[in-house]
């Protein structure tokens, strides 16, 4: 006779199969429910569906590791208890009468360009700045390093790589000096750009007793550079009235002078005037979620890190905050997109990753086919050579239908600049990737000061004039090995 738990067993092994099928017939339904209510585009809605349906346990483990946004997710919890801070500006805000003379009436392209900014970012024109462009770290570190030098109140530095270099030391000897003459000085870098040298420069600027913070440090190793929700931004604010933004990290590399091994060429750009509370406000914004320490507490003339509001010049800019944390399609795709539409004349573009969606290629080919002369810079030697695959893997949905691509000579072009009409122009740390235009934390200006735009207009000019161009037939005229490498590389450019 059967014993009791004999015959527990025996109905198990009947009915676990039933049982097994149940749960992964629950585990679809809620998966495809979950691709149905949140996937945007009908295209991807209906692949994973039907590979959740058609392939039930490969289809639904494939969906939860790669098919969930959990990066925006993440980043939004990370962030959710992180405080805005927006600084009153009223009274640096361009009017009516202001904005039609500098960009045009109400209903031309750039104003309407100018609307939308305002809307995505909610921040708003600032007028009475001025902002100039330095070529290089061998025209941007000296300024940086005599603007530190001549701090009374307060510095705050944010970048993405500080290396722990000649250069890199010269500004933590800046920093210390300052701390000594009683200026207010935090210094914040990424969790993993801090580990691109070894020994890492927050020990250097610890002993050189400088607040420093790392942002999300991770133990991912240090040679690792595709981690997600970096703090890519790069800003040095001093005294509340002199900023520093662009995409120059502070490295020796970048300093042409000093003959590095890798050398980069890289813009910054030195910004007066109201602006300037704009970075500020990002900068104590990151501070504050790296370290829990408010930099917005007083208003009061003696509070270190009260920005100054005084005009330094005539050109209108606002700052535009971008990261995993935005809602929907995110701010700075749909500046770019608005910026695009608005294009009458030109566009030109540097970038040293050029990987864009499907959307903003097909907005850059209609500009192009509406008669706008586009021209894209990208670098001929890539730092990063599966970057540099997937970008050429890409270029036929920019180079079929009318854009100029243009391949700039050594040494490696770092620079990232958005010029649109020479009227307008986007400058910061965002590059054309879906890592800077999803997965990073990122930080642009944008300006329609027009002679500023003209000269940087005529910069990415004469970058074009020494770079060679390449075709729709270099591109198909690829080997099949390279065109497959290339091809296997665009699979994976989200994570590149």
């Amino acid at each position: 006779m059967e014993t009791f738990f004999e015959q527990l067993l025996v109905w198990w092994i009947r009915l676990w199969p039933h049982l097994l099928t149940a749960a992964i017939l629950v585990i679809d339904l809620v998966l495809s429910t979950h691709a149905i209510l949140t996937k945007r585009d009908t295209r991807s809605t209906i692949g994973w569906v039907g590979l959740i349906w058609f392939s039930p346990v490969f289809g639904a483990i494939a969906y939860t590791l790669l098919g969930v946004n959990r990066i925006r997710s993440r980043a939004s919890r990370l962030r959710a208890g992180t405080v805005r801070i927006e600084h009153e500006l009223d009274d640096a805000t361009a009017g009516d009468a202001r904005l039609t003379a500098a960009i045009g009436p109400p209903e031309s392209p750039l104003r309407s360009l100018a609307v939308l900014v305002g809307r995505v970012t909610e921040r708003p024109l600032t007028e009475g700045n001025a902002i100039e462009p330095l070529d290089g770290g061998d025209a941007a570190y000296p300024a940086m390093l005599a603007t530190i030098e001549n701090a009374r109140r307060s510095i705050g530095l944010a970048s993405y790589i500080f290396d722990n270099d000649r250069t890199g030391r010269m500004f933590v000897d800046g920093l210390a000096a300052a701390m000594r003459r009683g200026v207010a000085v935090r210094v914040l870098i990424d969790g993993i750009g801090s580990t691109y040298s070894h020994p890492p420069i927050t020990s250097a600027l610890a002993a050189a007793g400088v607040p420093v913070a790392t942002f999300l440090p991770s133990g991912v190793p240090f040679f690792f550079p595709y981690a997600n929700l970096r703090n890519h931004r790069k800003l040095l604010v001093i005294d509340g009235e002199v900023g520093f933004t662009g995409g120059l990290n502070i490295r020796d590399g970048c300093w042409l002078a000093h003959a590095p091994r890798n050398p980069v060429r890289d813009m910054h750009f030195q910004l007066r005037g109201p602006v300037v509370a704009q970075l500020l406000e990002v900068f104590a914004e990151d501070w504050q979620f790296a370290t829990d320490e408010s930099l917005a507490g007083g208003a009061g003339a003696e509070d270190p890190w009260r920005p100054q509001l005084t005009a330094a010049g005539a050109g209108l800019a606002r700052g535009i905050r971008f990261g995993p944390d935005d809602p929907d399609v995110g701010r700075i795709r749909l500046v770019i997109m608005a910026a695009l539409a608005a294009a009458q004349t030109s566009v030109r573009i540097m970038s040293p990753y050029f990987l864009p969606d499907d959307a903003i290629c097909q907005a850059l080919d209609v500009a192009a086919m509406r008669g706008v002369e586009v021209d894209i810079v990208i670098p001929a030697e890539n730092n990063l050579p599966p970057v540099a695959w997937a970008m050429t893997a890409m270029l036929w949905q920019v180079l079929g239908r009318g854009c100029n691509v243009w391949l700039s000579p050594p040494p490696f072009n770092h620079t990232k600049l958005f010029v649109v009409d020479d009227a307008w122009a986007m400058f910061g740390s965002g590059n054309w990737d879906e890592r800077s235009l999803r997965l990073n934390f990122e930080f642009n200006v944008e300006t329609y000061d027009r002679d500023l735009c003209a000269q940087l207009g005529r910069h990415v000019a004469e970058t074009v004039a020494r770079s060679r161009r390449i075709t729709l037939e270099d591109v198909d005229g690829r080997s099949l090995p390279v065109r497959l490498r290339d091809g296997i590389a665009r699979l994976f450019s989200p994570y590149l």
